[in-house]
């Protein structure tokens, strides 16, 4: 998050977004649970996939397709006909939904049966019913919180800081502020990087957080269960912003002038990564 009013050439780095887009491969080492449940005739299952966190969909039906060795977009064409159990809010999207997780698979494995298991699981791991106390003046539906959950996932340095991130988005949302997540300006350009420029601040385009005031129409990736925990009980504090200086380093503050420094500090040290690179 950067300042209130973006100014040329500043910007922020989002670590666990450049993670979302540089992992690819079908089974990898994540931080993802192991579903104990089983897909249909799993007790057979000679293989995993697993879902990191914070995956968008559609990195996820590209790991499906090749665990599956099946064509490039089958699975993408299968979450349009799996009758997904996402909530009615999302229109059909299952974005948020894939819950990251190591799935076993076997023969009998398909893309709608492996994509309806990942939103059961969500479902299941996430709770769908009642309204969640956000902020102190606001409250939150199950859709929106999932939304929430996605940007903590994509903007948290680590998961200690997950509760202060959220705690930042429902300040400024209290506050009527636009959240200025550059995670949502990468959903927007399908990118990931440490990078946000004040061009890409203009963008038309909903998941612009810095141009539209609110939440994004719907979540940025899949979150995990401690993304969604922060959300659902954010750590008590009056921050609006932070920024992760250097990895393992992220600052919350409630002062404008104080957050500058910040970026300041962030800007010097990515100006000296790249001469040193």
């Amino acid at each position: 998050m950067q300042t209130e009013t973006p100014r040329r050439n500043t910007t922020r780095l989002t670590r666990r977004g450049r993670v979302a887009m540089t992992v690819t491969g079908a089974v990898v080492a994540a931080t993802a649970v192991a579903v104990p449940l089983a897909l249909a005739g799993a007790d057979e299952a000679n293989r995993t996939l697993t879902i990191p966190e914070g995956w968008r969909s559609g990195q996820v039906y590209e790991a499906v397709d090749k665990a599956l060795d099946v064509p490039a977009g089958t699975t993408k064409k299968a979450a349009t006909k799996a009758h997904l159990k996402v909530p009615g809010d999302a229109g059909g999207n299952a974005e948020g939904y894939l819950f990251p997780a190591t799935y076993p698979l076997n023969d009998k494995s398909t893309p709608q049966s492996v994509l309806s298991y990942m939103v059961d699981t969500a479902n299941k791991r996430f709770g769908g019913s009642g309204t969640t106390a956000g902020a102190e003046r606001k409250t939150v539906n199950p859709y929106q919180r999932v939304i929430i959950a996605s940007i903590v996932q994509a903007e948290a340095d680590n998961k200690e800081d997950m509760g202060r991130v959220a705690r930042v988005i429902y300040n400024r949302l209290d506050h009527g502020m636009p959240l200025q997540m550059d995670s949502t300006i990468n959903y927007a350009l399908g990118r990931s990087t440490l990078d946000t420029t004040h061009d890409d601040t203009k963008i038309d385009n909903p998941y612009n957080t810095y141009a539209r005031k609110g939440l994004p129409p719907t979540p940025i990736g899949n979150p995990g269960e401690q993304a969604m925990q922060a959300a659902t009980r954010p750590t008590s504090g009056d921050w609006l912003y932070f920024v992760t200086v250097k990895a393992g380093d992220t600052r919350f503050t409630a002062d404008l002038g104080e957050q500058e420094k910040n970026v300041a500090e962030f800007n010097k040290n990515q100006a000296k990564a790249r001469k040193d690179g």
